[in-house]
Parts: C-alpha cells; sequence; structure tokens
C-alpha cells in the first residue's frame, strides 16, 4: 500500500498522471452534418402520426470498427487498406453513422426514434450494416470516397419487410485526411437523405 502511494505521489510530482492525454498533433474529425430548415409537420402532428423506429447501433466489419480513417491505392494494391497516422475520427464511423441517421429521421420525418424497446412498443427496427467506408486513390493526387452499407427494415412481428444497399462515392477535395472527411460528410448526408426516403416508403407500403 504504502508502495503504491509512493509511485503515485512520484508520477505527480515528475508532471506525469495515470490518465493518457490526447496527441496534440492528431487531427480528430467528426461528420458535418447539414439539415435544411425543417417544413414539416408541427411536434403535436409528429407524435399523432409518426411510427415508433428503434435504431440500433450501426455494425461495422472488424477491420473498420475503429477510429482510423483509412485510404486505399488502387494503382498500387486495392485490397490492402492503410489508415492515418496523424488523422482519425472522433468514434468509428459506425458510431457516428448511427447518430446521424438518428438525427435525421428525428428532424426530418414524423417518426419517432425509440431509445430501446422498454422506453416504448416498437413498430419497426431500422438495422445498419456498414460495408465500406474508405478513400481510394486513383493516383497520388486523385481520390474519392465510398460509403456503402445495408439496411434491413425489421417489424415488431421480427419480420423483415424490406431491405435495400445504398453505395455513393464522392470526390475528395483534397489528397489527404482532411479531403476524405469533406467528402465522407457530403456523401454520408447524401445516403442518409436516400435512407430517409426509403424508409418513409418502406413504412407506408407495409
Amino acid at each position: 500500500m504504502k508502495k503504491s502511494a509512493f509511485i503515485l505521489g512520484l508520477l505527480l510530482l515528475t508532471g506525469c498522471t495515470v490518465i493518457p492525454k490526447p496527441d496534440p498533433s492528431t487531427a480528430v474529425y467528426n461528420f458535418a452534418v447539414y439539415t435544411p430548415p425543417s417544413t414539416k409537420q408541427p411536434e403535436q402532428q409528429r407524435v399523432r402520426n409518426g411510427k415508433k423506429i428503434l435504431v440500433p447501433q450501426v455494425t461495422a466489419p472488424l477491420w473498420l470498427d475503429n477510429p482510423a480513417i483509412h485510404y486505399r491505392l488502387a494503382y498500387h494494391n486495392a485490397a490492402q487498406s492503410y489508415t492515418y497516422a496523424g488523422s482519425r475520427w472522433s468514434s468509428p464511423p459506425a458510431f457516428l453513422l448511427t447518430q446521424q441517421i438518428k438525427q435525421k429521421i428525428a428532424a426530418d420525418t414524423h417518426h419517432l426514434v425509440i431509445k430501446d424497446s422498454s422506453v416504448a412498443i416498437v413498430e419497426y427496427e431500422l438495422h445498419i450494416e456498414i460495408e465500406d467506408f474508405s478513400q481510394i486513390f486513383n493516383t497520388l493526387t486523385d481520390s474519392y470516397v465510398s460509403i456503402r452499407f445495408r439496411a434491413s427494415l425489421v417489424n415488431n412481428a421480427h419480420r423483415l419487410v424490406a431491405q435495400e444497399i445504398f453505395s455513393t462515392t464522392h470526390a475528395a477535395t483534397t489528397a489527404d485526411a482532411a479531403g476524405a472527411v469533406s467528402g465522407f460528410s457530403i456523401a454520408s448526408n447524401q445516403l442518409v437523405d436516400e435512407l430517409i426516403e426509403w424508409l418513409n416508403n418502406a413504412v407506408n407500403n407495409f
């Protein structure tokens, strides 16, 4: 006990802590989410007519389940994935995409986003599986981002009622992590808008 206290005191005196500090040289990025001014129904109308939708955490393959920003060199070895050493996402892309989808459903539709099934009776569950989330270089200076995910809509009887694959690409403004993030932000907003339109059609048809 005394030895542990001595070591802790020594760390504090020397300016060290047991809590790791973020590396100031690492650039941390988030999605830039664009939400246009709402022209939807008032909140009271949303509550009356909206479907109660549970959006579980988006899933991703193991290689993508981390905050790294991934890129591939199509001109060298398209199958190999690399990550930027000095840049990363604030959270894994699956988490960021989950938050973006929830925000868009709440802001741009009359549906209700349910936190979990213990809060309210869920009418639908929207499951998303990321298949690709990479920046791809055609040359040293020419690159684009690629996003692809599969959406599955399940009703409260645990029956799959609709499924769709969403994918898009968008040119990166610069051949680096910052350019990739800009492209990812635009592409993810586009795909989530398409997802919302598909979701509305699906719940209205079933």
